[in-house]
């Protein structure tokens, strides 16, 4: 994967600019003030850096980017489950209005700044001319060391929070035991007034019915015996007349056969009507007064309404509160139980330190390999008998990251005591020691364009062509652009881009030229001396291309 494309409009001082990339190396070289650096400055906005009105041309009401890299599978992976249409290539677009308003677009899809900031690590490796600064940061040096070995502190995180959140209950119950024990004593009394009373699911229902019932006990019992007397037993009862018609009209059925259907009807009726007899003969066998049952109906529900009225809830809603309240108390038990608590924190501590352990092994063991490769880097980089170290401190205190501080050390020659990064006196120094672990360390990650912003600063001679070489090298395996100001570097690249500054009816605007053969001897020329380009120096920067065979 790698960058293929970019197009800026009316970015800081470029106008319009079009540009292709090629693969393996490719330097930006021009004047001092021409904007070297503003292609880096796009790349890294385009893919998510903060929004700036500063980044729009002067004049202008907008500015836009784009950026067009080639799409491996593993991003494809990423746009399908971040819902976007993947594709064999992969575009960025972003703009920003005057007003403050960006937006951004990847593969023509509304993004946003984070979606586009993730993409971007997985497309870049920006190491810019002050990359030293990020090393005097723990989390920067401890996230190096753990790239290299190959090892990631997440778990060891999520452990680390979980053996806090347990440790921050137990202290809560330890502060709040008499809160915790005042609590559980109301919920108790409370549990055990509605215990008294033992709500049932749908009791409430069933009581009033029953209760309603045996209120009205004679009046029923009166309706049912009534109703028996008419059916059956009463002169001239329902009975009797059914069965008078039904025989009426069955001696007829021989001469009005319609007769037959309204004899079954009422030969129908007569059975239901006999059903309904019988059904209320032995209602009123089973049904009595019952001035006692009635009574304890009357007690269970006043007692339901009291409790209602106490909690103010509605009766039905009893038995629900009795549950609530039990879970309560099962919870403020558990949260009270110290022991268990303790428990719980010693088991999420093992747990950590378990992981913890695993990985500051892993750190160990990688901790001296990673400054053997940066110090062998040094030598080449005219830092002989220069010396770097990975130095690992146990931690006053376990840490979200592990049990050890991460620091870099170096001794900048032979027979100095190793110090910190940011305690090296020399520029120079610190940007051949920046260069030396950004070369190491820059095959660790998995973008497939890699940048080096001025990373050559306050590097010459013999150690400029070092470094040239180097990402050469690098240029073998992965697309690496280099902005620089050493011919060096620059005869050392497959691809020279030139940027120029323009002042045009009082505006200044920048341009980015490719330059090869003779036009590339010539701006070689110009960075070996000055603009004045003078036949020995034609001819040093000819044989410094043909020497770098490029």
């Amino acid at each position: 994967m790698s960058l293929k494309r970019m197009v800026l409009r009316d970015f800081v001082i470029v106008s319009e600019l079009e540009l292709e990339f090629g693969d393996r190396f490719t330097v930006l070289t021009g004047e001092t003030g021409a904007g070297k650096s503003i292609l880096i400055d796009a790349l890294q906005w385009v893919t998510g850096g903060r929004a700036d009105v500063a980044l729009i041309r002067e004049g202008a009401s907008r500015c836009e980017v784009s950026a067009e890299f080639d799409s491996p599978p593993s991003v494809r992976q990423w746009l399908e489950e971040a819902g976007f249409e993947p594709d064999t290539t992969l575009l960025l677009r972003r703009t920003l209005d005057a007003q403050g308003k960006s937006r951004a677009w990847i593969n023509g899809s509304p993004a946003t700044a984070t979606q586009l900031r993730s993409l971007g690590e997985q497309l870049l490796d920006i190491h810019g001319q002050h990359a030293w600064q990020s090393l005097t940061r723990p989390e920067a040096v401890r996230s190096l060391l753990d790239a290299y070995a190959q090892v990631s502190s997440a778990v060891v995180a999520s452990k680390w929070q979980q053996w806090r959140a347990a440790q921050a209950q137990l202290d809560q119950a330890t502060q709040s035991q008499d809160a915790l024990l005042r609590e559980r004593e109301r919920l108790s009394w409370q549990i055990g007034e509605l215990d008294k009373l033992a709500p049932a699911p749908d009791e409430w229902t069933e009581l009033n019915t029953e209760h309603t019932r045996l209120a009205h006990a004679q009046a029923l019992l009166d309706a049912a015996q009534a109703a028996a007397l008419t059916l059956d037993e009463d002169e001239g009862n329902a009975l009797e007349r059914l069965s008078h018609a039904c025989q009426v009209l069955q001696q007829q059925e021989q001469l009005e056969p319609y007769f037959k259907n309204l004899t079954e009807m009422l030969a129908s009726s007569l059975a239901q009507v006999q059903d309904t007899a019988h059904a209320l003969r032995s209602y009123l066998r089973k049904t009595e007064l019952d001035p006692d049952r009635l009574a304890v109906l009357d007690e269970r529900l006043g007692l339901w309404l009291s409790l209602a009225r106490r909690y103010k809830r509605s009766p039905h809603e009893l038995p629900e509160l009795l549950t609530s309240w039990q879970q309560a108390l099962e919870q403020l038990d558990a949260s009270a139980d110290v022991q268990a608590l303790q428990t719980a924190v010693d088991a999420a501590w093992q747990a950590y330190a378990q992981e913890a352990s695993l990985l500051s092994r892993a750190r160990s063991r990688s901790a001296p390999q990673l400054a053997q490769a940066i110090t062998h880097a040094m030598q080449g980089l005219g830092m002989q008998g220069g010396q770097f170290e990975v130095h690992l401190q146990p931690a006053a205190q376990p840490l979200q990251s592990g049990l050890e501080e991460v620091s870099f050390l170096v001794a900048g020659h032979a027979g100095s005591t190793p110090r910190a990064v940011n305690k090296v006196a020399s520029g120079g120094e610190l940007s051949r020691i920046a260069l030396a672990i950004a070369v190491t360390t820059s095959q660790l990650g998995t973008a497939q364009t890699l940048i080096f912003d001025e990373v050559d600063a306050g590097v010459g001679g013999a150690v400029a062509e070092t470094v040239g070489l180097l990402m050469k090298q690098l240029g073998q395996d992965r697309q690496v652009l280099a902005v620089t100001h050493l011919p060096q570097v620059a005869a050392c690249a497959d691809h020279h881009l030139v940027v120029r500054k323009q002042h045009h009816e009082g505006v200044t605007l920048s341009s980015v030229t490719r330059v090869d053969h003779e036009t590339r001897v010539a701006e070689l020329a110009r960075m070996l001396g000055g603009e004045r380009l003078l036949s020995s120096t034609l001819a040093h920067a000819r044989d410094m291309l043909q020497l770098q065979g490029s």
